[in-house]
């Protein structure tokens, strides 16, 4: 294995990739072999998700008459299969999935209408997301809203006391996932003055998924639709939030300002690799692998092992287990003078000790 060295002649001061033993830039290009997709190799991740997922679903459906709590127990299955349904929509957003735009983008706006999640809309936010991740100046669009730890000592008592409600587990593993996906994603939502693309994106997905639902309702009633559909929703919906949150809210992240902030630098080392056991890396697309994705974000999902056999050296960067991601959750505030996430109560600790 070739010992990636820097010699971009831009490198910043800060020697936290070549600490690794890496370059990020030169990674980077040496990713490129990964990024073909197999067309029969995405074919048979499309059917191997889809169909089980219409089969349960429509199995949940007929459970009912049987008892409720026996159609209930196949919901967490179901609902990590429309997880994984999204994280194909989210490949076909990088382009990743099929060799063609247009196949991606069908086949991604297909996925929006299960998923509730207006394709075209999505993309572009997401796109936006992986642009400035880590960069303090250009927060806001597809991430979780994060404070410097001076930003919350500056703000009004009443902004404190929403951001600490925001960054609560019930809120962003709770109530926010159930807001995002029934209402927010319903409009444009910061995208309004972009285009008319983004309008009909969104008009377009709830049109067809209201069908879809409509003739559920019809042929089943809609407390049988809405006791089987919403807990699927909801667990993929606050499943898919953790691996999101987990992915950039880690101690040793990265963020900078603008004028110090590299692209390649905060793909690689802000943003977390989870190893998670094999079948949940199975119903998650391997998104835990989610330095090498935001690196490289053509590689598609189910060659992102690859990556890791080829580069072993990753593997071990920014890695946490699920048991580590319990401690994340308390992680809440940048502290630009020691570069990591701190708790609420260590920036407390922050503000007397310096006071």
């Amino acid at each position: 294995m070739t010992t990636l060295i820097d010699t971009s002649p831009n490198q910043t001061r800060r020697e936290e990739p070549s600490s690794a033993g890496l370059e990020a830039r030169q990674l980077m290009r040496e990713l490129s072999a990964f990024k073909t997709p197999r067309i029969s190799r995405s074919s048979w991740e499309l059917a191997s998700t889809l169909l089980p997922f219409v089969t349960l679903f429509a199995v949940m459906l007929f459970a009912v008459d049987a008892g409720y709590y026996w159609a209930l127990a196949l919901a967490p299955v179901t609902g990590l299969l429309l997880l994984r349904l999204f994280i194909i929509q989210h490949d076909c957003g990088h382009g990743a999935f099929l060799p063609g735009r247009k196949g991606n983008d069908w086949v991604g706006r297909a996925m929006g209408v299960l998923t509730l999640t207006p394709y075209d809309c999505w993309a572009r936010s997401h796109a936006i997301h992986h642009a400035s991740t880590g960069n303090l100046d250009a927060r806001g669009y597809g991430d979780v809203d994060t404070l410097t730890v001076q930003e919350y000592a500056d703000s009004p008592r009443l902004k404190r006391w929403f951001y600490r409600f925001y960054r609560s587990p019930a809120v962003l593993l709770g109530l926010g996932p159930a807001y995002l996906f029934l209402l927010r994603h319903r409009l444009p939502i910061g995208l309004m003055k972009a285009g008319w693309i983004y309008w009909i994106a969104a008009m377009g997905t709830n049109l067809v998924t209201a069908i879809i639902l409509g003739s559920l309702v019809y042929a089943f009633s809609f407390a049988t639709v809405a006791v089987i559909f919403l807990p699927i929703l909801l667990i993929a919906a606050s499943t898919g939030v953790w691996l999101f949150y987990v992915q950039h809210q880690f101690e040793h992240g990265h963020w900078d300002k603008d004028a110090e902030w590299s692209f390649h630098d905060a793909a690689l080392m802000g943003s977390s690799h989870l190893e998670l056991p094999a079948v949940l890396r199975w119903f998650t697309g391997n998104i835990g692998i989610h330095h090498v994705h935001h690196l490289a974000s053509r590689v598609p999902f189910y060659r992102l092992p690859e990556v890791l056999r080829t580069f072993p050296e990753l593997h071990d960067l920014n890695r946490f287990t699920m048991r580590d991601t319990f401690s994340m959750m308390r992680l809440a505030l940048w502290d630009e003078g020691q570069r990591r996430l701190v708790s609420f109560r260590e920036a407390k600790q922050l503000a007397r000790a310096s006071a």
